[in-house]
């Protein structure tokens, strides 16, 4: 029973659906690593079980390699004690060859008991050699199953965190969307317009003010030329 236990659980392990529970983690990395963690120490536990029943397998085997040697010596212990009779018989001695005799018949009674005990091993070796073979390629199983699930778990990691720099961009991209640096270039741009208008404006108006004072020169020129030519007579009198 604990060997067909060893094996229900071995295959259940074996035919466990790992996409489904990936699918239903709530934080696949940490997730993963459990499961790792979880798988590796069944797969030590599996280790552990097929290893005792290998151990098991050959305590078996021993006792009946030990069973066949039994009945070949009782068999070759017999063999010799009816040689022994035969002989003492062909000598005249009928009752020592008789006693001979029936050693041979202890013999050959004890050579049968091992070989009876040998044959009620084979059907127990049969049925744990195949256990033990089921249980190696379950382990082997359980093996390839663990390294799937180690490189699920890395190529989901690396996803994982090409996914995370993806929305770190696409949060940083829409944070430059809401600000629109555009519309702070064009207020900007607005401003400088404002102040090219204003300098503008004020070489027209300084135009127009140094256009009256010309106008005012000609009017009063001839103030304008009485001023020079004393300015001159005085330059005279100074040389």
């Amino acid at each position: 029973m604990a060997q067909q236990s060893l094996l229900g659980r071995v295959g259940q392990l074996v035919r466990a659906n790992l996409n489904a529970m990936i699918d239903a983690a709530e934080d696949p990395q940490v997730m993963l690593d459990q499961m790792v963690r979880d798988y590796t120490s069944s797969i030590r536990e599996a280790e552990d079980a097929v290893a005792q029943t290998i151990g098991n397998l050959r305590l078996l085997e021993a006792d009946a390699a030990e069973a066949r040697e039994t009945a070949q010596q009782w068999g070759g212990k017999a063999l010799a004690a009816s040689r022994r009779a035969d002989d003492l018989r062909a000598a005249g001695s009928a009752s020592e060859a008789d006693r001979f005799d029936n050693l041979a018949k202890v013999a050959l009674q004890r050579q049968l008991a091992a070989e009876q005990e040998l044959k009620g091993f084979e059907p127990q070796l049969a049925s744990q050699r195949e256990v033990v073979e089921k249980l190696k390629k379950g382990l082997e199983g359980m093996r390839g199953k663990l390294s799937e699930l180690k490189t699920k778990r890395d190529q989901l990691a690396s996803r994982a965190k090409v996914a995370e720099a993806q929305n770190r961009m696409h949060d940083a991209v829409r944070h430059v969307d809401l600000l629109d640096p555009t519309s702070e270039v064009s207020r900007f741009e607005e401003k400088v317009r404002r102040e090219e208008a204003k300098a503008a404006g004020r070489a027209e108006l300084a135009a127009s003010s140094l256009d009256a004072q010309f106008e005012e020169l000609d009017a009063s020129g001839d103030d304008l030329e009485v001023e020079a030519r004393l300015a001159a007579l005085k330059a005279g009198s100074a040389g």
